[in-house]
């Protein structure tokens, strides 16, 4: 592609612009990386590339918020690099993609971000940016955290109450970072799950010889999740800090979800395409190789009708976002743990199909209409990580991130033919509708009827910035009116109680505090061990006293033994 390619003048005619709150007809019209003009009958200069979007759909570029690309995870290395990575991400109609940084236990935040960012710079076709993840705890953490979201553009970091003794951090950590989060602006991404417990679970499914995939669901199950979520909440709450729950997959912890939202609590979460789609069944399958290929946490929930009732939550706002969760493996990788589920690297691909996916499940069954899918796949992610309007909406002045969608055309789901990283596709087979024709990133012109046109290392960061209004202007009216106050009253000028000091003198237990101990030490009625007459010489002080016989006692107190013991 040029180098000039940013600066291309695009005319999207005739087509339907779709955004989270309407849909209207409208031509669109893109230069210099922005979206000029929304409307009909437009005035343009000349030479645009015109692109005919008659009986289509456009839509805000999607906003996929979280991936994992380039990293090791559980001593296996994800099978996809930035380039790779964010070129499926393209191919699916997702123009900016969100990586998660994990630093390694007690190693610098900061370290680790700047090599994440070096390697993604290089290498990313479209806009992204970085969550940090807060593996450790301690003050070097909480400064660098500020640094971070004062200096770096990093405006989210994410926290974990289950891998324990990897990244798991205690509710007394939690709070403290959840703290800190508020006190820059930051938003709380929270992994829940009851790490404890989920540890003890995999000792006792290891104990009773489960050692397959089917492990994973039996070793978390969804009660364990719903503990945690309330726990988070209510921590995120006396922190008074908004909270963003990632990866929901049960239905209890939806209906936590739920019930805090109703309570006025600022909660916000998202669920994966995975959670929402499928059924925990696939752990029992008999092919090994299919049920460890399902392997991600939390894992999916044999309950069927979860991933309809997730679907739904997403539907009426309890959700707010689905993500991709890519991290994706080869089964290779995946038979680490042929012996011992645990091993088992977590995660599966995504990216690429995330679209095509909830739109064939959401809106072609009629769950969610079209406005409802802009909004969870890419509205709402820009308001909550505060790049709205600029990125997730179709309006002047935006981003021109487009996709020219056909919501008519279908595709066969398959390993064989998706760009993303592994050998195996949650949606093997599947015929979706809802296929990406155009994408625009940046106003680029970067994939258009499945060919793809980007070059690599073309894409840029997107520097975050802090204190989004969707998630902190409630708060930020609550600190003013709820600020604990102490009550203003005379200071007691009564008699105090001597009560414990009296107990002491009269228990005989030693002096008073500032007195100082007279004469021998008194017994009374309490045992001093300290002058014991036993001795470990082996000679005792009684040794002078005869030594009485055993007596058999035949009646003892409460009556005889019935022998039946």
């Amino acid at each position: 592609m040029s180098t000039n390619a940013g600066s291309m003048r695009i005319l999207i005619k005739g087509g339907k612009v779709v955004n989270d709150d309407f849909t209207h007809e409208a031509d669109v019209y893109i230069e210099n990386g922005v979206i000029q003009q929304v409307g009909k009958e437009l005035m343009i200069p000349g030479g645009a590339k015109v692109i005919d979007a008659s009986g289509k759909l456009v839509i805000p570029g999607g906003i996929d918020t979280c991936v994992h690309l380039e990293q090791n995870f559980m001593n296996a290395a994800i099978q996809d690099d930035f380039y790779n990575g964010t070129k499926a991400a393209l191919m699916g109609g997702t123009t900016m993609v969100m990586g998660l940084v994990l630093p390694e236990q007690h190693c610098s935040l900061v370290d680790a971000f700047e090599k994440c960012k070096d390697q993604a710079d290089a290498k990313t076709c479209c806009d992204y940016s970085l969550h940090v993840g807060v593996t450790w705890w301690g003050a070097k953490v909480n400064n660098e955290m500020e640094t971070l979201a004062r200096e770096h553009g990093v405006n989210s970091f994410q926290m974990y109450m289950a891998y324990k003794d990897m990244m798991m951090l205690r509710d007394c950590e939690l709070y403290q970072t959840l703290q800190t989060c508020k006190d820059i602006g930051a938003i709380a991404r929270v992994h829940a799950e009851n790490g404890e417990l989920v540890a003890e679970g995999a000792k006792e499914a290891l104990e009773l010889g489960i050692t397959g995939p089917e492990g994973i669901e039996i070793s978390r199950p969804e009660e364990l999740e719903s503990e945690a979520t309330h726990r988070a909440i209510t921590i995120a709450n006396r922190a008074r800090c908004p909270i963003y729950l990632v990866n929901v997959s049960s239905t209890s912890a939806g209906d936590m979800i739920a019930a805090a939202k109703m309570q006025d609590k600022v909660v916000h979460a998202e669920t994966t395409v995975a959670h929402a789609v499928l059924s925990g069944m696939q752990y029992y399958h008999q092919d090994w190789v299919h049920a460890a290929a399902h392997v991600l946490v939390p894992p999916l929930r044999i309950e069927p009708n979860t991933p309809g009732y997730l679907m739904g939550l997403l539907a009426n706002d309890t959700l707010s976002v689905v993500a991709s969760e890519h991290r994706p493996f080869n089964i290779k990788q995946k038979a680490l743990g042929k012996e011992d589920f645990t091993k088992i690297p977590h995660g599966v691909a995504g990216v690429q199909d995330r679209m095509s996916v909830i739109w064939e499940r959401g809106v072609v069954t009629g769950k969610m209409d079209e406005n409802r899918f802009v909004a969870v796949t890419s509205s709402n992610a820009a308001k909550i990580y505060n790049m709205y309007p600029r990125k997730g909406r179709i309006i002047a002045g935006a981003d021109a991130d487009v996709v020219v969608w056909d919501p008519d055309a279908t595709r066969i789901i398959s390993a064989s033919s998706q760009v993303q990283g592994g050998d195996f596709n949650l949606y093997e087979g599947q015929r979706c509708h809802g296929v990406p024709l155009v994408t625009i990133s940046r106003g680029r012109l970067v994939c258009e009827n499945g060919v793809f046109m980007c070059a690599e290392g073309s894409g840029k960061y997107y520097p975050q910035r802090i204190f989004p209004d969707y998630l902190y202007k409630k708060m930020v009216q609550r600190e003013k009116s709820l600020t604990y106050k102490g009550v203003e009253r005379d200071p007691y000028s009564g008699d105090v109680a001597k009560i414990a000091v009296t107990m002491k003198k009269e228990l005989g237990l030693g002096p008073i505090d500032g007195e100082t101990p007279k004469g021998p030490r008194a017994h009374q009625g309490v045992r001093d061990l300290h002058e014991s007459s036993f001795s470990l010489s082996g000679s005792q002080v009684d040794d002078h006293i005869p030594k009485r016989s055993s007596a058999r006692i035949l009646a003892p107190p409460g009556g005889r033994s019935s022998g039946i013991w």
